[in-house]
């Protein structure tokens, strides 16, 4: 807990995802990814292996975008540099290791953005919600644009913030959390239709909650009742082993991937 509070300190955070918690969320995600690393290991595989497979299909080699770069344990940043003249990592927050791994390889850019579009709204800088993706993703070079485990992710902190609102935020109440969520979801998928680029999509549809014997004991959406299409794979991630956050339960999330997805 203490090895977090010090990356969270010496982390770089514009104000908004500090006061927002996304700069926590970072350092939580990485220290979490670390902890469970073996229970990870099959579902970053499978993502990586979905990314292999639209760079192998990409026939633009200009730039990749990643969305949702977080850690990079599911991406595969050496290929992308490989394969790419220029690869861009998007995400509110970028590690300290991200940082520093990235120094040696020139041509690879961090961006720091929002990618929910709920970030001005939930600090009072915009009246609604604006989920657009950043400009880098239409720019004639950008080949390929990787949504990576991330549509799931963005509307966990601000459905929180908006439940826990005494206040409404822009049309949006309390009592608005599913149909909040489900516009952001829906909001990311309508930005990614809409681009030229080859779209890889990556991401959890759902988590259950299951005890030592097999009982589902819950099962939440995560994409607010947003379908996708058959996906090319699936298979499930061991979000958080047994004795992660209950000795005697575990949440298994089903993931999809699409090498080059579209509505």
């Amino acid at each position: 807990m203490l090895l977090d509070l010090l990356r969270a300190l010496a982390t770089p955070a514009p104000a908004a995802q500090r006061r927002l918690g996304y700069r926590r969320d970072s350092i939580w995600l990485e220290s979490r990814a670390r902890r469970c690393r073996g229970a990870w290991a099959p579902h970053c595989e499978a993502s990586r292996a979905v990314i292999g497979a639209a760079i192998a299909r990409c026939g633009h080699r200009g730039t990749a975008v990643v969305l949702g770069s977080g850690p990079l344990a599911d991406v595969p940043l050496a290929a992308l540099a490989t394969g790419f003249r220029r690869v861009v990592l998007v995400d509110a927050v970028h590690p300290l290791a991200v940082r520093r791994a990235v120094r040696a390889i020139p041509q690879v850019e961090l961006l720091t953005a929002d990618l929910s579009g709920a970030m001005d709204l939930l600090t009072g800088a915009a009246p609604d919600l604006d989920p657009r993706l950043p400009p880098v993703c239409t720019e004639a070079e950008t080949g390929l644009v990787i949504s990576a485990n991330l549509l799931s992710q963005l509307p966990i902190r601000p459905v929180a913030r908006l439940e826990r609102t005494r206040r409404p935020l822009g049309p949006w109440t309390r009592d608005d959390g599913d149909a909040f969520g489900a516009r952001l979801v829906a909001g990311h998928l309508a930005a990614l239709a809409g681009l030229s680029a080859q779209v890889c999509l990556l991401t959890d549809l759902d988590e259950t909650e299951e005890d030592r014997q097999g009982r589902v004991h819950a099962r939440h959406d995560l994409l607010y009742g947003q379908r996708l299409g058959p996906p090319e794979r699936s298979w499930t991630w061991e979000l958080a082993p047994f004795g992660e956050v209950a000795r005697d339960r575990r949440l298994l999330h089903r993931v999809v991937g699409f090498s080059q997805w579209r509505p």
